[in-house]
């Protein structure tokens, strides 16, 4: 699809021919440090979302695999998920936005502009969110947050000094590092679980 710095490469994990619930964007880690959309923990959640019923989108960051432009320090990574969501979703879609690592950040960064311009997102879910690195926003109360007690790369002391102002729950995965490796199933329940939409209001 066309993006704000050019094409922009996406993956798309859908319902199996069920009408959808919804669509769901999900957000890459930092691209200057191997993040994809094929990382794991973004391919977990996509098809978590899709067997909770949305259309799940895994897009490549500017620069990353074969979408155009270079890395821009978060600012246009940013712009480049709201790309996506406006291609994508449908109007009155329900719209649930998903990140992990650096892509927490952009996934929190977008939905707090969306929520500015008066079309917010159903919900969030961050995984390992790059709160000390990146400025991460508030964000709503139902946000599903999930961090590994033994993360290498954000520290879970940080996380929660970000979800502390916010009276934010955090779930707190026993023995994880960063990457969830050999609880990405695990990891799948915790958010499937986890997720109970709000009514509409």
């Amino acid at each position: 699809m066309a993006g704000p710095a050019g094409t922009l490469e996406l993956a798309l994990d859908d319902t199996l021919g069920h009408p959808p619930r919804g669509l769901a964007v999900l957000c890459h880690p930092h691209p200057l440090h191997g993040g994809t959309m094929d990382n794991k923990v973004v391919a977990t959640l996509a098809r978590c979302f899709a067997a909770l019923g949305y259309n799940a989108v895994r897009f490549n960051y500017r620069g990353v695999g074969a979408s155009a432009g270079g890395w821009d320090e978060g600012r246009g990574e940013v712009d480049d998920a709201l790309a996506v969501v406006a291609a994508h979703r449908a109007p009155g879609q329900a719209l649930a936005l998903g990140g992990f690592s650096f892509g927490g950040f952009v996934a929190a960064q977008a939905a707090s502009r969306l929520r500015a311009g008066g079309t917010p997102a159903e919900r969030l879910v961050l995984v390992g969110p790059a709160v000390a690195t990146f400025d991460t926003p508030p964000v709503a109360a139902d946000t599903i947050v999930v961090h590994g007690e033994a993360d290498e790369v954000v520290s879970l002391a940080s996380v929660l000094d970000w979800a502390r102002p916010q009276a934010l729950p955090i779930t707190v995965v026993p023995g994880a590092g960063h990457f969830f490796h050999g609880q990405l199933t695990l990891l799948k329940h915790i958010v499937t679980g986890a997720w109970h939409p709000r009514a509409p209001t």
